[in-house]
């Protein structure tokens, strides 16, 4: 069975309703990131950056999966199916796809805020100050906040050199290290980018697919599948 490897961005949550801060002047549901989502942020006002999540969190929890999340479980009939997401929400889990590793954390869990190695399900939308993890620190929300290491790169770098099919549904490979995960799918292999815009990439065999990620996702699927 060959090796599809799918790498998405906000652009497939877009199509569900969930907004991504680079939609137009930088700044997400009308924060300015670096007061939301920087490790600094957490340290200066943790009560504002939880209640953001919390928001973003009710937000997900009430999204539904769209006809692109629906259509990448189809190809698990076919292919050996990894899908790296840099979303932050559960839509691809939802949808029914059964391998995701999620490079920038998922907002449906907490984590310790002294080791983010320890997370925990969250229990409906909102996280409170005052919830603590099993050494006694504040929980706060498990997603990697811009100036944090990746953790989960170098998985998702080994899977994309063993990759027999890519694809790049919804992202604008603005955001690194994520960004550079193309560069490491062997050249020979095909590979399909499905955006509104497609972003300037320099790579062999690429296939662009100009349309939104619920139609352009559900078309390369069929064509992909094929015959059963």
């Amino acid at each position: 069975m060959e090796k599809l490897v799918v790498l998405t961005g906000a652009g497939i949550s877009a199509d569900s309703g969930l907004k991504t801060f680079r939609d137009s002047d930088g700044l997400w549901e009308g924060y300015d990131i670096q007061e939301v989502a920087t490790p600094e942020a957490w340290e200066r006002n943790p009560q504002l950056v939880q209640d953001f999540y919390n928001m973003r969190r009710k937000q997900v929890i009430e999204a539904l999966p769209n006809a692109a999340h629906y259509a990448l479980v189809e190809l698990e009939q076919k292919y050996e199916v990894t899908i790296i997401t840099q979303n932050i929400d559960d839509l691809h889990e939802r949808a029914g796809s059964t391998n995701v590793v999620h490079l920038h954390g998922v907002i449906t869990r907490s984590q310790s805020s002294v080791n983010p190695r320890l997370t925990y399900p969250i229990d409906g939308w909102e996280l409170k100050m005052g919830e603590k993890c099993k050494l006694g620190s504040q929980l706060r929300p498990h997603v990697v906040w811009f100036g944090e290491a990746v953790p989960m790169i170098e998985k998702a770098l080994a899977i994309c050199t063993e990759a027999d099919v890519f694809m790049l549904v919804g992202s604008s490979l603005a955001v690194y290290p994520a960004a550079g995960l193309i560069n490491y799918v062997p050249a020979e292999v095909p590979k399909y980018i499905v955006d509104p815009v497609i972003p300037d990439v320099s790579v062999k065999n690429l296939i662009k697919i100009e349309e939104k990620a619920s139609v352009g996702v559900a078309s390369l699927v069929e064509q992909l599948l094929g015959p059963l």
